[in-house]
Order: structure tokens, then sequence, then C-alpha cells
């Protein structure tokens, strides 16, 4: 059985009628990274999620496996030597989609940073996060900085630091976590929200009720033990009872460009003269996109918007460093915003508060988290997975391993580590060369699919008529037929947004698209007219 909505009402009947060691609730990198571990180590497993796979900040971070180098200023040394050294994990089990950028990161006199203390954090940042001799960091005088970046602020600039960090697609690695659980023995469904914990005689939380929001049907799922791994949602999932976490959140924006407005060479990393805050100009195909900010947020968690404020500040910081450019808000072609939940920490600014992430045990037995980074999921998850099989050990005398997460390849990852990516790609693109399909789609595909990609060759091959009749560009047919398949999308969003990314980087490809997909997706998945109406206004909602 396919990792596939198609196979949805199978996967509710196992749901409701097994007892699973563990249930994780969240959809999320930290919920999919726990499911693997589990799963790895033997562990009967299920998980939901109320949204999409990845549908909260899991699809809304910077796109970066970063280290945390601005964490180095909250003295967080620890958690930046842990981080950065999963950047390398990271990439070794997900080559396909863990790519390492370099990036300048300038300075200007009278700024807040400067020479010898750029140089003194990048030599720390190196040495905390384990970064190979050939790959620390270089110092940069002002003839270097312009031959990389010409486009940069000249007056006032004394140098630059010049250092390595790993691009992801995080919604794709979240996706790529969940879909090896899913091999190794996961049950998992997206659009099934968790109405109320329930518990057995004497307190302990032994399962949830749970309500699915294609269908409407409501059931149990029963579990041994259960991780809260919603991140911003987790005081919902309390009992009356139980405490809950002091949060705060805050949101994160970023705006996207075509590189003919924004023509950088060089991904850069600077401070906003403004409030001091740091900002990341990255590259993506043809795009250029910018952020983030970190701004207190009392709204909708689900659905944070971008402001004219948002959007006017970022602006405003780019002028600032970037000052021959004439962007304005018209040149804006996409954005997002993401939501981030803190502990709150008394006498500090949100912007101050800790990245670290917070366990919580429950004296009912509910395990919850919230916080942390994206780069730290697999090791958290760890931590999540050893409490668990200790509990299982203590109560139930039973056994379970150490993780192995950190030698498990990803879904997508089987191409022998780093090493033996680029010899893979290099077969896939003479296995394609004879597919209707450009230089660029091919490679861009292999970055995106990696081990998994001759399925997508497959519909290639198999698909042009069908491709022809729903009058959706092959390519595209091609992915949506695997999305279906084995990435378990049910809504037009799923594939645009989080599985493609088309929305946020190439919206032409979804307005000439989307009519197609809407299409084929109702017909494969039986929805109504009145689905199919209000999935196409969720995709409108985005133009």
């Amino acid at each position: 059985m396919t990792f596939s909505n198609r196979n949805r009402n199978q996967i509710s009947q196992t749901l409701a009628k097994q007892t699973f060691d563990l249930l994780v609730i969240g959809g999320g990198i930290v919920g999919a990274g726990i499911a693997l571990d589990a799963s790895s180590r033997g562990m009967k497993t299920a998980l939901v999620e109320m949204q999409d796979f990845s549908a909260g900040a899991s699809s809304r971070s910077t796109k970066l496996v970063h280290g945390g180098f601005r964490y180095l200023e909250q003295k967080e040394f620890k958690h930046v030597a842990e981080v950065g050294k999963e950047r390398e994990i990271i990439h070794h089990i997900s080559p396909h989609i863990t790519k390492p950028i370099m990036i300048l990161q300038p300075y200007y006199k009278n700024g807040p940073r400067q020479g010898i203390s750029t140089k003194v954090k990048l030599s720390l940042y190196d040495s905390l996060t384990g970064v190979k001799k050939k790959q620390r960091h270089q110092m940069l005088n002002k003839k270097a900085i312009m031959d990389l970046e010409p486009l940069l602020q000249v007056k006032k600039l004394r140098g630059a630091g010049y250092y390595q960090e790993f691009q992801t697609d995080d919604a794709r690695l979240t996706i790529e976590v969940l879909k090896r659980a899913c091999q190794l023995g996961t049950k998992a469904l997206n659009y099934l929200k968790v109405i109320f914990l329930l518990y057995d005689d004497t307190g302990v939380v032994n399962g949830a009720e749970v309500e699915d929001q294609i269908t409407g049907d409501c059931y149990p799922i029963y579990a041994n033990k259960i991780v809260n791994a919603t991140g911003s949602w987790i005081n919902t999932l309390h009992s009356e009872d139980e405490k809950q976490a002091l949060l705060s959140y805050t949101k994160g924006i970023h705006l996207v460009f075509h590189r003919d407005d924004f023509p950088i060479q060089q991904s850069v990393y600077f401070t906003n003269p403004e409030d001091n805050r740091m900002i990341f100009v990255l590259t993506r195909d043809n795009k250029v996109y910018v952020g983030t900010t970190d701004t207190p947020y009392q709204g909708d968690l689900a659905n944070p918007k971008v402001t004219l404020t948002d959007k006017k500040y970022l602006l405003a910081a780019i002028s600032s460093v970037f000052p021959n450019l004439d962007l304005t808000e018209s040149k804006i072609e996409s954005s997002w915003a993401g939501i981030r939940s803190f502990i709150t920490e008394a006498e500090k600014s949100p912007s101050e508060f800790t990245r670290k992430e917070h366990i919580f045990h429950e004296e009912s037995g509910l395990v919850s988290i919230t916080g942390g980074k994206l780069t730290g999921y697999r090791k958290v998850a760890e931590r999540i997975v050893d409490y668990i099989a200790k509990q299982f050990k203590q109560e139930r005398n039973i056994l379970y391993s150490k993780s192995e997460t950190k030698s498990i390849p990803l879904s997508g990852g089987d191409v022998g580590g780093i090493s033996g990516f680029e010899q893979f790609k290099q077969q896939q693109i003479v296995y394609a060369s004879d597919l209707p399909l450009d230089d660029r789609t091919i490679q861009q595909y292999i970055d995106r699919y990696g081990s998994n990609v001759n399925k997508i060759w497959e519909y290639v091959r198999t698909g042009q008529i069908e491709a022809k009749d729903y009058q959706i560009d092959l390519p595209i047919y091609a992915e949506l037929c695997y999305a279906l398949e084995y990435e378990s999308i049910y809504k037009p969003l799923d594939f645009f947004l989080r599985r493609t990314g088309a929305i946020l980087f190439n919206r032409d490809l979804v307005k000439r698209n989307l009519a197609g997909v809407l299409s084929f997706l109702s017909e494969k998945l039986h929805w109504d007219m009145e689905e199919s109406a209000y999935y196409e206004r969720e995709c409108r909602m985005f133009e």
C-alpha cells in the first residue's frame, strides 16, 4: 500500500482498529522525525496531522539547514554545537535536497558587527560545528567582496566573512523523513484532527479522538504512549488539570523576487541598520527570496498573513544594503509567513528568546514539545524516543535499540551518501536523455526526488496521452502522479505549495496547470463540485 490518500479508507481502518506503541500528533519536521526514529527501532507507530504534512512552521522557514550563527550572541554554545554538527548528518542522509552554499556576511564602518568580532564568531562557529578545514570561513577585503557581489553597498564597506551553510527545501525535507518512516512501518494520515485526548481509569493518556477533515468521520486511535508534537498548538491538547506552557509567538516573513529584478550573484547575510537584525538574501532557481522578520504575533496560528508593514520593513532593509536596486512592492512575486513559538522568558524581548526546544512530561504520561530548529529535528526526535524507550523498559520490560537515524537515508537519499550522489546524478542525466524534458528540468528533478526520480521518469514515459487529455504540462503531470501515489497529497495546494514550491517560486507554472490539476485530482479522489470549487479558491488566494 503506497503512501497515498487514495488509500485513505484503509489507513483510517488500520488507525482505528490497532493499538499502537506510539501515537505522534503533529506532522511537521519534529513529528516526522519522531515517527522515523520510533519505527526504525521497531515501535508500532501512528502519526496524524490536522492540516497537510509540514503545513505549519516546517514549510515556512528560511529553508536553511544551518547552525544558528546568531545564537552565538546569546551564548547558546552547546545548542550551536549540536545543531551545527547535525548539518553534516542531514546532508549525508538527504544529499538530494540539502546543498552546501557559501554565504557572504558584510560589515560596515560604525556598524554593529566589525571585522574582529566577525572573525572571532566565525572561528568559534567553525570550531563548535566541526567544520572541515577546507570548508572553514574566509575573511574578505573590499575588492574580493565586490567581485563576488557588486550590488552591495560600497560606502563604508570594510570587509566580510565568507562561510558555508546548507540550503534545503523544508517542506520536502519533512515529507522525505515521513516517507521513510512509513516505509519502516509508520501509519500516517494528514487532515486528521485530534479533537481531544483519551485517558484510562487511572488518568493515564492512552489515545485520541480524531475527526477526519475530509469525510467528517470521528473515531478513536489508541496507543501506549502519546507525543504532542504540534508545536505552536501544544496547549490545545492538554487536559484541564495539566499545566499549560506559557508561550510567546513571533512571525517571520519572506519576500520572493525574480532574479531579473534582484540580480544577485552571491547569497548574503546582512545586518539591517535600522534594528541590527540579521537578514538572509538567498537564491532558488531563477528567484531570490529575502527574510526573515521577527515580530511579536497574536493572530491566527494556522494562517498568518504578510502585511504591508512587513513588506515595507524588508524592502527598506534591502534598499539600505543594495542601494542601486529599484525594488518596490509591485516587484514582489510572492511571500510567505510563519509562526515560531517560544517559552516566554521574563525580561527578554521575543527576538532574544531561546530557539532551543522545550519538552514537557505530564503526569498523565503525555509528552509535549515546542520550539527548536529545523536543523535539530533528528536529535530532538532521538531524545524523545529514548525517553519513551526507557519507559517501555521500566513498565513492560521491553527493550528497544538506540537510535540509528544518523545513518538511515531519508526517502530519496539511497544514493551512496554525499560522495555517491554526484555519480548517481550523472547516471540519471544519461538515463533520462531520451525523455522530452530539457536539461534544466532533468537536473531539477534529480535534486528534488533523488533515488525516487526513476518513478518520475516512468510517468513521463507513459503519461504523454493522459497529460495532454488533462491539459497538464508533461513534467508537472509526472510530478502530480508521483505526489498522489507516494506523497499523500489531497488538495492542489499540497502539490503546488508544499511538494513543489511552485506557488512561491513559479507562479506561471501554477496558472498554466491549475485547471488541469484540479480536474485530475477531482477524478482520482472523487471530489464533488463543492470540494473542487473550494480547493480552487484556496489556490487562487495565493495569486
